[in-house]
């Protein structure tokens, strides 16, 4: 397929590859480095989190990555519903509490599938201690902003990042002019790796990068990758809530 400006531009963006850089990394990496600065101030809070959301919120509004890309397609939701419904159930089912079945299976996945490798205790995932996030702890609106920036801000952020902007820069400097449904093993190799070693699930982390990116490549379009990410998250948040088990945030 040609790296030509794909159609999937907006013509008026195509022009711009700077510009377009800029606007799909610096949120991103914005929020990592407030993750790591406002360690700086004392214990973890969950007002730390709500900081992060907003400064990073009103970046990716201001930056618009969404501008070199056409609008979503209606006829992609089906897509996206399923794929961020699959990544939930990737991402919940091996650390359900499932009794006698298949326990070492569990114990193998907390142990190697999770980030510092063999140092998350199966033992943790009957724990009902309290949390930062915890409404109890910090009370509804924190909880809820919580809820928010994982489902609406950072899955946005990450997937403009990763799938708009990573992937595609492996494949040319200049990643607006290749196809947004354009294929390349080294650069799925790369981003799913590097989507991975993002998450402390890291094994859960790569098979979500896979499924977003297919789901992208399948329908040619950017916002059905995001709108999976954000069911996922969104999920993620109510199961959190619902059950106590914060080690998921």
């Amino acid at each position: 397929m040609s790296q030509n400006v794909s159609e999937s531009l907006t013509p008026a963006a195509a022009g711009s590859p700077r510009r377009a850089a800029v606007a799909h990394v610096v949120p991103f990496i914005a929020w990592m480095l407030l993750m790591s600065a406002l360690g700086w101030f004392g214990a973890d809070h969950a007002w730390k989190y709500a900081a992060r959301t907003g400064v990073c919120a009103l970046l990716c509004v201001y930056l618009r990555p969404w501008r070199w890309y056409p609008a979503a397609k209606l006829k992609n939701i089906p897509w996206a519903v399923a794929a961020g419904a699959l990544v939930y159930v990737i991402w919940v089912f091996p650390e359900m509490t499932w009794g006698p079945r298949m326990p070492w299976i569990q114990e193998m996945y907390l142990r190697f599938g999770v980030r510092p490798l063999g140092e998350f205790p199966v033992a943790d995932l009957l724990s009902n201690g309290k949390n930062m996030y915890d409404p109890a702890v910090c009370g509804w609106p924190l909880s809820l902003i919580r809820l928010g920036g994982s489902a609406f801000v950072i899955a946005v952020i990450e997937e403009f990042f990763f799938r708009g902007f990573l992937y595609r820069w492996i494949i040319d400097r200049d990643f607006t002019r290749v196809d947004i449904a354009r294929f390349d093993w080294e650069a799925f190799g790369m981003m799913v790796l590097m989507f991975g070693i993002e998450h402390h699930r890291w094994l859960a982390g790569m098979l979500a990068g896979v499924i977003y990116l297919f789901v992208m490549l399948k329908t040619r379009d950017i916002w059905a990758a995001v709108l999976a990410h954000v069911i996922t998250n969104f999920m993620l948040a109510v199961y959190v809530l619902k059950s106590g088990y914060y080690a998921f945030w």
